[in-house]
């Protein structure tokens, strides 16, 4: 299953990227010591078309961008010009580069199919990064079903696009939205398209025993600096030996 094909992702690069904008300040913050390095390289991974990208490279970070939604990756290009380094990657397999930093928002590994899934993406990580290497990813715990459990339907509207999402909790550890978009046909009327979304939900209270076998100490946490995450989002950050 491919996560954000084209209407979808348009329809998200157009109106979503609030999130990566309130993340970016406290990202840079825990990345400063990376800035001070000689061709210091972060790596974001699902970065969608673009939003946290923009932050990390105009505070003059070398940054390779990936995602595993093709859709996403030419919006990317088209919106970080043609200098930019956006590759297509997809988790929890794909080999990693090295880098002096591993960032993503929007809980992409969470889109990974089970909980085994997210443990071979942090062990992929926790490898990739260079020793003194930062980590700061935002995934989905456990809570975050437990609190939108019954949640009702949500909509909402732009200039050129629209969207419905109806949220499921089908089991303790599962997350759905079945999302229907609409879009401009080119003939001037409206194409409905639609994608089902399952997220994986996970005990993050684990997570630092998994990455600190492997060499990252790490916190899970509520926020990156004093923006709060959404509930039952957590944020993990962390420095590799």
């Amino acid at each position: 299953m491919e996560y954000y094909q084209h209407d979808l992702a348009l329809v998200h690069a157009r109106g979503y990227g609030q999130h990566a904008d309130r993340c970016a300040p406290g990202i840079l913050d825990l990345l400063a010591p990376v800035k001070g390095k000689r061709d210091g390289l972060v790596l974001e991974l699902g970065c969608g078309a673009g939003a946290l990208t923009r932050h990390l490279v105009a505070a003059g970070h070398q940054v390779i961008a990936t995602d595993a939604s093709a859709a996403m990756v030419e919006l990317a290009r088209a919106a970080l010009g043609p200098d930019a380094d956006v590759r297509r990657l997809a988790l929890p397999d794909e080999p990693l580069p090295a880098a002096d930093a591993i960032v993503s928002v929007g809980h992409v590994i969470s889109y990974l199919p089970g909980a085994a899934a997210v443990d071979r993406a942090l062990v992929a990580m926790a490898g990739a990064l260079r020793p003194g290497g930062v980590l700061a990813i935002d995934l989905c715990d456990l809570e975050f079903g437990r609190i939108r459990a019954g949640q009702d339907n949500f909509g909402r509207v732009g200039p050129d696009w629209a969207v419905i999402t109806e949220f499921s909790t089908p089991a303790p550890d599962k997350f759905v939205r079945d999302i229907t978009t609409f879009v401009p046909d080119g003939a001037g009327g409206w194409r409905r398209g639609g994608e089902r979304h399952e997220n994986v939900l996970v005990d993050t209270s684990l997570i630092p025993a998994l990455l600190g076998a492997h060499g990252v100490a790490a916190r899970v946490g509520s926020s990156f600096g004093e923006a709060e995450l959404p509930a039952g989002l957590r944020a993990v950050t962390g420095i590799r030996s």
